[in-house]
């Protein structure tokens, strides 16, 4: 395969993480295959990667090596120990870039979280990959390279320079979630344990675990992969069904059920595998993608699917599992269930008034399903202003702003409690005067709340500990608003070509024996910036057009799905899904150019 020689940009930042202090450059991993990551730790499609990611590291171990180059969305990530706690919490078994200020993205020219880069043995770039599922295409493109270097001479196999850092030792690892139970404990997902705990009411004492505490699935022995959401199910519901607890296994995308009596787990759903297909309101799959929350609702187990940016509807009755909202675009619309956008829903709970809450982490927003028997469930936001806007301020909620929630329960007044996880604060919305407050402070990462009393017991989960907070009258904060630090791209008024570049890997291609395999979706914020090539059509290439009377500059939202087939197996050729969302901040300069291109997977060839 023939490829054009682009030098690669040398990795500049603040710090090396997982290296014993040593800086690394591409100059001295010059005859290695090297894959640059571009995460940050936020980010669920980013987490999807590097769990696909494990395997082919495994595989080529002696040619290949993943660095990963943490570049920070929001404030909160952009903390030296917050970033050290993620490198932790994600089981990252690689080298990584701490890049706060974005210096190696810029040049790099990444658009989106995750872009993956690869530089052949020789220093050059050779493909430029965004989104998840790029593993199988990845593994071919590594078997490539080591061919042409290793007849070329310029492969140089061994060891790589990551250096495992210390093992931690606390009894609880980055917590996730708690339910109450009934005698009076607490069950916690143990998350970076692989475990569940059942705690005395002193929330330190334990009284058992649950799971070999060993990365897996299977239900006898227990094993878990970062589970995090719990739900206490109904008496009568929990009888009929033989378990009383369901749990969001979240890396092993399933559903587990447990039964308090003897600590027994069955798998209700999932199969291990991540779901790679959009599926539509009111069907559904048999594989699911990083559950992670559960609460009861309209005599369903609702669950917060936050790898496809939906919420979907289990009934332990029957075990039949569907969509209940979301399109699986990632951003904040309010309106019908099949037309809403979510952005990695993280908490849910429920309220006396039948509304469902749903921490919707990505947009930090705060957003309410309302029942709706004729029309279905109407999706609204309580509190948010998109993908990109976010920071600490309290007040009326049109103008109040979260940091990336995780967590949300109702309390006894019916106000609604959030672990505003990267403010590191525990907040409350008043759906009646629809003002924000501020209940506790200085608290680290708080992903889950759970009102015990005239108290909330939070999971303060890189403190590794579940704490009581009391529950007080507000205070009011303002921290200030924050914008995604981006560059934004100079593009011309007038009409803009939108062009997606995706090359199949080697052994696939696009099947349109059926239709069009793709899918291509624009939108702007604010809405008036375009005038024309909104909505969802197949296509890789798009016509659009900058409204003249509009603002200067905006964010062009386009998401993008592609199906490859293998190739030769005729009509039961495994097929692989390729997807990305992009959040493009633009602004309109005379001169500049009148065409956007973006890598779904571009390979670059000369």
């Amino acid at each position: 395969m023939g490829r054009s020689r682009v030098r690669a940009p040398e990795l500049r930042g603040r710090r090396w993480l997982n290296t014993g202090g040593a800086e690394l450059s591409l100059a001295e991993l010059r005859g290695k295959i090297v894959l640059l990551d571009f995460w940050t730790f936020c980010c669920i499609n980013c987490l999807h990667v590097l769990d696909e990611l494990r395997e082919l590291e495994q595989r080529h171990a002696d040619v290949l090596v993943t660095i990963g180059v943490h570049s920070p969305k929001f404030v909160h990530e952009a903390d030296p120990d917050a970033v050290e706690a993620a490198v932790e919490r994600y089981a990252v078994h690689h080298p990584v870039l701490d890049d706060p200020e974005l210096v190696t993205w810029d040049a790099y020219a990444a658009r989106a979280w995750p872009t993956l880069v690869v530089v052949d043995p020789a220093g050059y770039v050779v493909a430029q990959l965004s989104g998840e599922g790029h593993a199988h295409g990845l593994d071919v493109l590594v078997e490539e390279l080591v061919a042409e270097h290793e007849a070329a001479g310029t492969l140089r196999r061994g060891d790589g320079p990551y250096v495992a850092p210390p093992e931690p030792a606390t009894a609880l690892r980055f917590p996730g979630k708690v339910v109450a139970l009934p005698g009076g404990t607490f069950l916690v997902s143990d998350t970076a344990h692989h475990q569940l705990v059942e705690l005395e009411p002193d929330l330190v004492t334990e009284r058992r675990r649950i799971g070999t505490g060993e990365r897996g699935l299977s239900d006898a022995p227990a094993r878990f992969s970062e589970p995090q959401g719990l739900l206490l199910l109904p008496e009568p519901v929990a009888a009929a069904a033989g378990y009383d607890v369901v749990v969001a296994d979240t890396v092993n995308h399933a559903l587990r059920g447990l039964r308090l009596a003897d600590g027994a787990v069955t798998t209700l759903a999932g199969t291990g595998e991540q779901l790679r297909t959009r599926v539509e309101v009111g069907a559904g799959a048999g594989e699911l993608s990083s559950p992670w929350d559960l609460a009861w609702w309209q005599d369903r187990v609702v669950v917060a699917m936050a790898g496809s940016h939906q919420l979907w509807s289990f009934d332990p009755a029957t075990g039949v599992l569907t969509v209940l909202a979301g399109t699986t675009n990632e951003g904040l619309r309010d309106g019908p269930r099949a037309d809403a956008f979510l952005a990695q829903p993280s908490g849910l709970a429920t309220g006396p008034d039948a509304t469902l809450w749903v921490a919707d982490a990505e947009t930090s927003a705060l957003r309410a399903v309302a029942p709706a028997p004729a029309a279905g469930a109407e999706v609204a936001t309580a509190v948010g202003q998109g993908l990109f806007d976010f920071g600490f301020r309290d007040g009326p909620a049109d103008q109040a702003l979260l940091q990336h929630p995780l967590g949300v329960a109702v309390l006894p007044d019916s106000s609604v409690a959030l672990a505003d996880t990267y403010n590191g604060a525990v907040r409350r919305y008043d759906p009646a005067t629809r003002t924000v407050g501020t209940l506790a402070r200085d608290l680290r990462e708080p992903s889950d709340v759970v009102v015990d009393g005239e108290h909330l017991v939070v999971v303060e989960s890189a403190a590794h500990r579940l704490v009581r907070v009391p529950i007080p009258a507000s205070t009011r904060v303002d921290a200030g608003a924050h914008r995604v630090r981006r560059a934004r791209t100079d593009l011309s008024p007038g009409a803009l070509a939108l062009r997606i570049d995706f090359t199949p890997p080697t052994g696939q291609h696009l099947d349109t024996r059926f239709g069009d395999p793709t899918s291509l979706t624009v939108a702007a914020s604010p809405p008036g910036l375009l005038a024309a090539g909104t909505g969802t059509a197949p296509g890789l290439d798009r016509a659009l057009r900058f409204a003249a009377d509009g603002p200067g500059e905006g964010v062009l939202q386009v998401s993008v799905a592609a199906a490859a087939c293998d190739d030769g197996d005729g009509v039961f050729a495994a097929c692989h899904r390729y997807q990305q969302d992009w959040g493009i901040p633009v602004r309109l300069v005379d001169g500049a150019p009148a065409e956007l291109v973006l890598d779904l997977r571009a390979v670059h060839e000369g």
